[in-house]
């Protein structure tokens, strides 16, 4: 499949681009041997190839799903300005609006 400008420029439209005539003739150029590089990927077999995830065999670790609060409340409360019951204080904010 290759592009011509008219294409291009209705492409640029749909996209709400403003393209000038040189970048158009850019365009059509890259664009038409991307989509030739792409039919020559559909002329590949792929019937016998395994699906991947990955292309490593390496197996993530696992680590038992748990909830947790992190276990680090102390540490953090120790960078607030101010906390009571655990939990930060913040000024109050009132909108009047």
């Amino acid at each position: 499949m290759s592009l011509d400008k008219a294409a291009i420029t209705k492409i640029a439209k749909l996209a709400h681009i403003e393209v000038t005539e040189a970048e158009k003739d850019t365009f059509v150029t890259e664009l038409s041997g991307i989509f030739k590089w792409i039919e020559q990927l559909n002329e590949l077999k792929t019937d016998d190839v395994p699906m991947l995830a990955s292309v490593s065999d390496t197996a993530l670790p696992w680590r038992k799903d748990e909830i947790t609060d992190g276990h680090k409340r102390d540490a953090i409360l120790a960078n607030a300005p101010a906390s009571d019951y655990g939990c930060f204080v913040v000024p109050k904010v009132i909108d009047h609006e």
